[in-house]
């Protein structure tokens, strides 16, 4: 079969993807964006919070600006972030979320007009813009009404969309990414894709854990494709595990919860932040990682609630009640729906019953400023990237800006690429790039036809081993031994057991055996891009021997930046993963010891 041709694709249908989908079709590129779920069930959509910028429209926030704002982030970091890259999100802050609001996202408004703000956790001002607590929602919302509005005025701008795909391999030759292979999963016919460039930003990773706020479909896969293909993974070791979810669901309760005033207290009543050092001052605003820590830490005093039946359900309390049902009800009417649905219980009458729980992926596939990667034609954006503006710890209301920033750098780029520019931004004289040559094509139809014998072969065997016992393995053993407080011993166990749950996949066998929607094939699909990523995670904690945001050795405790102030860079080999260095980008922002 002849392949689909497309200028550019985008993969992933969250904020990212959109806004480089965009970006491309603003700049007359035609693309194709290939998501897994219809754009509108990405996972951006649950994010509640807010998105950041020095917009100044708080009162406490007057003498805000980009600088405070790249300052608070790198501080946040722990000094990991790349300096450069931060200056440009929080320099470009204000002009996206100005254009969003043109667009018409529905943005909170303060008493004067202007978009209202609130205060985040490890934030000088109150710099985050909200729409109530459903702020993803607006903004996916918002851009996919971009989306049918481009696909509607003009053919030169065409974008394809490609819901319910699956890409299961990225095609590489001579360092230039030429092409995708994806799974129709309503089909379960595979696909080869020509084009002249790809923009992943599918995603984090966080359903490698099992208490966690992300969607089901944030496997890793995502990460894993370009990782097999030769691209390094940054900074995986760097988990954030978000203070507040619902306990049995792990929902995220949104950090604005805390923001516009919420208490977190434990079995006594008390506020306990004030009894531990890092938070003693900050509270409930502290930056996550040191949140986190002292929930768990309070819990392991036994300053916690729990069943004795059941020890995962250990907790504290967030407690809104004071706050009383008219601003709950107008800043946090969506924290009141969850947990009405979710737990039976009405904050504006009584508290939430919270625990820590993964939230966030700090690292990703390797990039530069510009989202380029070391495979000329690939650019990345959103959580599965790795730009490093968030470092060893990602601040509140950063990661909704980073998608906006770095998806639009991430279609700028693609798109001189795809006119007729060279990597690295240095114009060619020959115009725009015809389509590939046909000896691509030869090089698309091995990749289709190896992909095919995968799947084959994963369909026929007969081999003892549930998948889904295998996910539910590695979901505990990365809880148990790569949470909030990690060690060698845990850690070195932990590797040992990824190596033996990648051997055991080999021997896995499906139940239904047809192509047609077979979603357990896709899972099984993932479960191998999962196994992997998770590898890169535990190599590069364990090899990360100090504290550092939110990586917190017990047998390490102090930060070293004699010996660590550098990115982790894990590289996949059949052999397992292989582990390099790259300096950090420093700046204006000396690194010292944190300050509380």
């Amino acid at each position: 079969m002849k392949p689909i041709y497309h200028d550019t694709i985008v993969v992933g249908g969250g904020l990212a993807g959109l806004r480089a989908a965009l970006e491309l079709n603003r700049r007359n590129v035609k693309v194709a964006l290939i998501s897994k779920v219809y754009p509108l069930r990405s996972h951006s959509v649950a994010a509640q919070g807010g998105i950041n910028a020095a917009l100044g429209n708080h009162p406490r926030g007057y003498y805000d600006n980009w600088e405070k704002h790249a300052f608070d982030t790198v501080k946040g970091s722990d000094y990991l972030a790349d300096q450069d890259a931060v200056i440009r999100m929080t320099k470009e802050a204000l002009e996206r979320v100005i254009e969003l609001e043109h667009w018409g996202c529905p943005f909170d408004r303060n008493d004067e007009g202007k978009i209202a703000q609130r205060p985040f956790g490890g934030a000088g001002f109150p710099r985050t813009c909200y729409s109530t607590d459903k702020t993803g929602h607006a903004l996916l919302h918002t851009l996919y009404e971009q989306i049918v509005k481009f696909r509607q005025i003009a053919e030169r701008k065409e974008l394809v969309l490609y819901n319910e795909w699956l890409v299961t391999k990225m095609v590489v030759e001579d360092g230039k990414c030429i092409g995708l292979i994806g799974l129709d999963i309503k089909s379960g016919n595979l696909s080869a894709f020509k084009t002249n460039a790809v923009i992943f930003a599918t995603g984090g990773s966080g359903r490698i854990y099992g208490k966690t706020t992300n969607a089901l479909i944030n496997t890793g896969m995502g990460m894993a494709v370009p990782y097999w293909s030769g691209v390094p993974l940054k900074d995986m070791e760097f988990i954030q595990f978000h203070p507040t979810t619902l306990v049995g669901k792990n929902i995220l309760i949104t950090e604005g919860c805390r923001g516009e005033g919420g208490y977190l207290l434990n079995n006594k009543g008390e506020r306990f932040l004030e009894k531990y050092k890092d938070s003693e001052k900050t509270m409930e605003v502290a930056p996550r990682d040191i949140i986190s820590r002292n929930i768990t830490k309070e819990i392991m005093e036994g300053g916690g609630y729990e069943d004795p039946a059941d020890p995962t359900s250990r907790h504290v309390l967030l407690d809104l009640r004071h706050l009383g049902e008219d601003r709950i009800m107008s800043r946090l009417s969506g924290i009141r729906e969850i947990c009405m649905k979710f737990a039976g219980i009405d904050p504006v009458y009584e508290p939430i019953p919270v625990q820590p729980g993964q939230h966030y992926t700090m690292g990703g596939i390797d990039c530069n400023i510009e989202s380029e990667t070391q495979i000329k034609g690939l650019y990345v954006a959103g959580e599965a990237a790795c730009v490093s503006v968030h470092g060893a710890n990602r601040l509140g209301g950063n990661s909704l800006l980073e998608t906006i920033v770095f998806g639009t750098v991430a279609g700028e780029n693609a798109a001189n690429y795809t006119q007729g520019t060279t990597y690295g931004s240095v114009p060619s004289p020959t115009g725009r790039r015809p389509p590939r040559c046909n000896n691509k094509d030869n090089i698309l139809d091995d990749a289709l036809k190896c992909e095919n014998r995968k799947i084959e072969s994963i369909l026929n065997s007969n081999g003892n081993e549930n998948p889904s016992n295998i996910r539910e393995e590695l979901n505990k053993l990365m809880e148990e031994n790569v949470g909030i407080f990690r060690n060698a011993e845990a850690l070195k166990s932990a590797l040992n057991r990824i190596k033996q749950l990648q051997e055991r996949y080999t021997s896995i066998s499906l139940n239904y055996k047809e192509r047609r929607t077979n979603l357990s094939l896709m899972w099984v699909l993932e479960l191998k891009g999962s196994l992997d990523v998770a590898e890169a995670i535990i190599a590069g904690a364990l090899a990360r021997e100090e504290s550092r945001g939110s990586q917190f050795r017990t047998d390490f405790t102090e930060r070293n930046d004699e010996d660590f102030l550098k990115h982790t860079l894990a590289y996949f080999s059949d052999e397992g993963v292989r582990l390099d260095y790259k300096e950090v980008t420093l700046g204006r922002f000396e690194p010292k010891a944190r300050e509380y």
